[in-house]
């Protein structure tokens, strides 16, 4: 049964409208962006991006004009609570994903996979079409391309018409790459995905249930990958952000 979503609830979290949609109503937003082919980028939302954001005015930029931003970090769902602006539950970006493709295999979507390197990214190709048979990869290409290659990129994405476009590069660079040619990809969903293609290509593990259930996630990944420890070191600091932020809103 098709279920028409008209508009996106959010709450403001420093200037971004942040969805208070929980998985399900989230899916169903994007599944009629699909169907009435609108144009949607989504961020999969987490402190870190926030926390870039605070220091880069054209990232921050970008987080406050795309269609829709969804609490993908635990840290994003108690920032939101700590502010007394709740939203109804962590959206995460591969859990996201895969419900898509559930949808999108029900009602045969063609999807644009585009990141990481070309073995990772055809292994994640594959494993997909093994799992969700009724989806059509039209198009799979690695993440490693500069500026002067753009130009093609958007052109083979918009000529294989995707109606889901999954870009996994850095943090600094998928989101405003999708940004800064949004119009010319039109497609209906597309969204940054970060490093969930070496999770799909079998090269790295999901965290266990509880691990996610607690908000835990992230260090899973730290286990996994030592090397991202200097990234964490931003969290307490957007935790104290959003102390002091919220310590000012009640003396006002």
């Amino acid at each position: 049964m098709e279920t028409t979503v008209s508009k996106a609830e959010t709450v403001t979290l420093f200037g971004v409208e942040v969805s208070k949609m929980g998985m399900r109503q989230t899916v169903d937003y994007l599944a009629d962006a699909v169907r009435r082919r609108r144009a949607t980028h989504v961020v999969t939302a987490n402190p870190i991006m926030f926390m870039t954001g605070f220091e880069n005015e054209s990232f921050m930029r970008m987080l406050r004009e795309a269609d829709l931003v969804v609490p993908d970090g635990a840290g994003l769902v108690w920032a939101a609570r700590r502010l007394g602006k709740p939203v109804a539950e962590r959206v995460a970006g591969f859990d996201l994903v895969q419900e898509l493709f559930r949808v999108g295999t029900r009602e045969g979507w063609n999807v644009y996979l585009l990141g990481t390197s070309q073995e990772l990214i055809e292994a994640a190709r594959d494993r997909i079409a093994e799992k969700y048979p009724g989806l059509r990869i039209v198009g799979c290409r690695n993440g490693f391309f500069g500026p002067d290659e753009d130009d093609e990129v958007v052109r083979d994405i918009a000529e294989a018409k995707p109606d889901l476009l999954l870009v996994g590069r850095s943090t600094y660079t998928q989101d405003p790459w999708i940004a800064q040619h949004h119009q010319r990809l039109n497609v209906p969903v597309m969204i940054g995905v970060g490093g969930s293609f070496d999770v799909m290509s079998g090269k790295l593990k999901r965290a266990p249930r509880w691990m996610q259930k607690a908000g835990l996630e992230w260090a899973h990944r730290l286990m996994l990958e030592p090397t991202r420890w200097r990234r964490m070191l931003v969290l307490p600091k957007f935790a104290l952000k959003v102390m002091v932020f919220g310590e000012k809103q009640r003396t006002r």
